[in-house]
């Protein structure tokens, strides 16, 4: 089982740079696209301008999640700052996404209920549009081939991974380019329907469905941040593996409870209560904490900190609080 985020330079790096590199493209773009929308009018591209300035925000939030979640454990903190991600990146859904869309729908009714405008200098849109598509997929193929790095090591679908990521950063950065893709689309079919109707109403519908899928992602993406910020257990593959390991050694007679927390981006708390074998001494238990601990930090690098706790697999109360938490008491009959 390999670590379930960064613990590598390189993977640190990798992560910066495919935000710096999504920022780029959409500050690039969002200049393009608000210049092309005032000069024409459109309140599709205005729309995807807002966009585009909110996916900024949303980056440089990304960026302090990066810089402050890496700082080491300290007294204050003795479990580290990992979930200075999970904080970040839930402003950065919460705010930048909703305000985007608010912003996309007041869009929306003013272009479809506001006096007819001429709809002129359309046709540089198409090639702002254009550009803009060119820029996102540059980013969006950076973030992908991460996720898909990701997902291969760990044996995951991509499906799993964003309703459920260990990174909330890099998730975010990928759903914002996909969305953004999508964006141009819509805004581009806006634009065009318009030019060909002469109706602006196209233009307008075109922002209320960007709005719509703007606050799609920002309820995706604040519903996982959430979970991972109130405490979320790790990987239920991972907790079985811990499982098997812990019941593989010879001082244990079974596993009676398993508590996880992701504690952070590639960092899990583990707390195992075990039935140990009744003849051990209090110096040989010592020595198989020490082992048992050393067995699972070199098969899970994930593991930030182990606790293991005496527990007896009789007793009612916990095997009861155990049922009602995983469905099934750990510990065999």
């Amino acid at each position: 089982m390999t670590a379930a985020g960064e613990r590598s330079p390189s993977d640190r790096d990798g992560r910066t740079f495919t935000v710096l590199l999504a920022l780029a493209a959409n500050v690039g773009v969002g200049v393009l696209k608000l210049a092309a929308g005032l000069l024409s009018g459109s309140g599709a591209l205005l729309s995807e301008a807002a966009h585009s300035g909110g996916d900024s925000a949303t980056e440089l939030l990304l960026l302090v999640a990066l810089r402050r979640s890496r700082r080491p454990a300290d007294r204050i903190h003795p479990f580290g700052y990992g979930k200075e991600r999970y904080f970040w990146s839930l402003l950065a859904a919460g705010a930048i996404f909703v305000s985007g869309a608010a912003f996309s729908f007041f869009q929306g009714v003013r272009t479809i209920t506001g006096p007819a405008e001429p709809a002129s200098r359309l046709w540089l849109n198409y090639a702002v549009l254009a550009l803009a598509f060119v820029l996102e997929a540059t980013s969006f193929r950076q973030a992908a081939r991460q996720v898909r790095d990701h997902t291969t090591r760990h044996r995951q679908s991509v499906r799993e991974y964003v309703r459920d990521p260990s990174d909330p950063t890099l998730n975010s950065v990928t759903l914002e380019d996909s969305t953004a893709l999508v964006g141009i689309v819509i805004a581009a079919l806006g634009v065009g329907l318009h030019a060909l109707t002469g109706a602006q109403w196209w233009d307008g519908l075109a922002s209320l469905l960007i709005g719509t899928l703007l606050l799609g992602v920002a309820v995706l993406l604040t519903r996982a941040c959430q979970a991972l910020l109130i405490g979320k257990q790790a990987d239920p593959r991972l907790l079985r593996a811990i499982e098997g390991l812990l019941e593989q050694q010879p001082e244990i007679v079974d596993v009676v409870d398993l508590l996880t927390m992701r504690t952070g981006t590639g960092r899990i708390l583990l707390c195992s209560r075990v039935d140990f074998v009744d003849t051990l001494s209090a110096a040989d238990l010592e020595k198989a904490c020490m082992r048992i601990d050393a067995a699972l930090r070199g098969r899970f690098d994930e593991l930030d900190e182990i606790f293991i706790q005496p527990a007896s697999r009789s007793d009612a109360g916990m095997r009861e609080r155990v049922r009602k938490r995983y469905g099934r008491p750990l510990a065999d009959n």
